[in-house]
C-alpha cells in the first residue's frame, strides 16, 4: 500500500445521515451514454437510503418510453471522448458499431440493460415522474411511459416535488 492510498479518506455511510436527505436528477438526454450516469447515481442513492427522484424531459423521455427504452443508442458523433475524427465517427455504421461495442462494455461489468435498471430503481423505492410540456411536445400520455412512472406533472408540480433536494441535471 502506498502512502497516497494510505492517506486517502474513506467516507462514512451512516443510513441515519440518509434518512433526510432528498435526491432529484433531471434526466435530459435520451443516448445509451446519457442514460446511464442518471440511472446508476439513482440506484446507488436508494441503497444509502436517500429519498429518490428522477425526473425526464425533453430527450430523457427515451429513457421511460417504452418504445424506445430497449434500444436507446450511443453516437460517435461530435463525442471527444471518442477519440475518433468526427469525419469517421459520422461514417454509416458507426453509431451501430460504437453502440454494440458500449453494450459489450456495460454487459462485461454486470450492469443491467435500461428497463432492468429501471426496475431496479423502482422495486427499492425510487420515484419516476414525466415532465408534462415534453409529454405534449411528443405527444405522447401515461400509457406511452414506462409502468413504473408515477405521473406525468407540470413544471411547477416539479419545483414542489424538488424543494430542499440535492438536483443533478443530466
Amino acid at each position: 500500500m502506498t502512502t497516497a492510498t494510505a492517506a486517502r479518506p474513506k467516507p462514512a455511510f451512516d443510513d441515519d445521515a440518509n434518512a433526510d436527505r432528498k435526491f432529484v436528477i433531471i434526466c435530459s438526454k435520451g443516448s445509451l451514454d446519457m442514460a446511464y450516469p442518471g440511472l446508476i447515481l439513482a440506484n446507488a442513492a436508494l441503497g444509502e437510503g436517500i429519498e429518490t427522484h428522477l425526473f425526464f424531459t425533453f430527450w430523457g423521455f427515451e429513457i421511460i418510453n417504452k418504445k424506445t427504452m430497449g434500444h436507446l443508442q450511443f453516437s460517435p458523433v461530435g463525442n471527444p471522448a471518442t477519440h475518433m475524427p468526427t469525419a469517421v465517427s459520422g461514417l454509416p455504421g458507426m453509431q451501430s458499431m460504437a453502440t454494440k461495442m458500449m453494450r459489450q462494455q456495460i454487459a462485461a461489468l454486470d450492469i443491467p440493460p435500461v428497463p432492468e435498471m429501471l426496475d431496479m430503481i423502482t422495486a427499492a423505492g425510487g420515484h419516476l415522474w414525466a415532465c408534462r410540456m415534453s409529454a405534449d411536445m411528443n405527444k405522447l400520455t401515461q400509457g406511452d411511459l414506462y409502468e413504473g412512472v408515477e405521473a406525468i406533472i407540470s413544471a411547477t408540480d416539479f419545483m414542489e416535488l424538488s424543494e430542499g433536494a440535492q438536483t443533478l441535471f443530466i
